[in-house]
């Protein structure tokens, strides 16, 4: 195969990956996991990220974050720090592209209202969704449901966060993710590889320097405002310094391109003492090492923090944000319940699907309505709540 390629004795090799559940015949000029990848970004879900929020409404302006741009970005940081360390560059932009497909319309707002509505009938999550999409709601490929992923981007899609059971994790394990363990298992007691474990800070990376922007561009909050965040703060004054009379703009730019810089450049050094110090030599013995092998530093770590408390309390809890958050919750919520008591308004391919069992109708209704983009939940609300307006 010509792309059978030599990594870190700790990576994960495509050549050895486990395989797919519906057994496929490899490719010379792609190996498992480019093709994984390029399945997670020719998906219809992939596509839906572009009209899906991170904290702001698609309609409040055009340069905000979207959940595509910001798996794009995800990506990108993740293929960088796995070719640092020498890992598997395309498992790591699969899991990066892959973590948010599960996201219903308008963020953690959205998901919060669903989880809540799917309470009695086994809770909603984004990423149990998100297996839910790879596994069985996309239907592209003549042979099967799902993308037919490996095993290895399952596993680290599944797990990108941590064990889903062990380790004194008391939480049940989602229920579809529960079922699809059942008839191929993912070792959820265990870590996930290296690709997957970079693939999540490159996430956390992202979202926080990029909520920088957002809140900066949308008026949240002012650069003075970040002076006493660490890092940040001493990132922005160094660039107020070093070019006086910097447009904001250009300002902005720069300081968060150096604070991504300084991120990446961290987790790197961290990860790799930790595998030196580790001695593992081979991606099952990273999985079974009892902890996270990728890290930041502990002072990084106190950095990542303090932001993330700064960001909660002057971008996520701004009244601008709660109030559309509230609007978010509402048309969720009332679509949900509208949908459950009366299936037939829903489309005829999803009614088609309608169950005997309330609980089974429950999870088609939060399969339609996670699949829903920022601007389709807020017409269908429309189409259904407004009696002037046209079905």
């Amino acid at each position: 195969m010509v792309w059978a390629v030599t990594r870190a004795p700790y990576a994960s090799l495509p050549q050895k990956s486990r395989g797919r559940l519906h057994p496929e015949p490899e490719q010379e000029m792609r190996s498992p996991f480019q093709r994984d990848r390029d399945r997670i970004i020719h998906s219809t879900a992939f596509r839906r990220l572009m009209h899906k929020t991170q904290v702001f409404v698609t309609h409040e302006g055009d340069h905000f974050r979207t959940r595509l741009t910001h798996s794009l970005e995800v990506a990108q940081i993740a293929r960088t720090i796995a070719r640092a360390l020498g890992l598997d560059e395309d498992l790591a932009e699969a899991v990066g592209l892959a973590h948010d497909l599960g996201h219903t319309p308008f963020g953690h707002a959205g998901e919060d209202a669903l989880n809540a509505e799917m309470a009695p009938f086994g809770g909603f999550s984004h990423n149990d969704q998100t297996l839910r999409i790879l596994t069985r709601l996309e239907h592209g490929y003549a042979e099967f449901d799902g993308l037919n992923l490996c095993w290895e981007t399952l596993e680290g899609t599944v797990k990108h966060n941590g064990p889903l059971q062990g380790l004194g994790i008391e939480q049940p394990v989602p229920p579809s993710i529960a079922e699809y363990d059942r008839h191929h298992q993912l070792e959820l007691d265990s870590f996930a590889g290296p690709e997957a474990q970079i693939a999540a800070l490159a996430d956390d990376i992202a979202y926080n320097n990029h909520d920088i922007d957002d809140g900066l561009r949308a008026g949240l909050f002012a650069v003075a405002d970040l002076a006493e965040v660490p890092l940040v703060g001493p990132v922005f004054a160094e660039v107020g310094a070093r070019y006086p009379g910097l447009e904001e703009s250009r300002l902005i730019h720069e300081a968060i391109r150096r604070l991504i810089d300084r991120m990446v450049r961290d987790l790197v050094a961290e990860t790799g003492r930790r595998l030196a110090e580790s001695g593992v030599k081979t991606v099952e013995e990273v999985r079974r090492l009892g902890a996270p092998i990728a890290a930041f530093s502990p002072e990084m770590r106190n950095h990542d923090r303090a932001l993330k408390r700064f960001l909660h309390e002057r971008m996520y809890r701004h009244y601008r944000v709660n109030r559309m958050s509230s609007k978010a919750r509402r048309v969720v919520r009332e679509l949900f319940q509208l949908f459950l008591a009366e299936p037939e308004c829903l489309p005829g391919e999803w009614r088609a699907l309608i169950g005997d069992s309330t609980p089974e109708t429950a999870r088609i209704v939060a399969d339609y309505l996670a699949g829903m983009t920022d601007r389709f939940a807020l017409d269908e609300h429309r189409r259904l709540f407004d009696t002037y307006a046209a079905v």
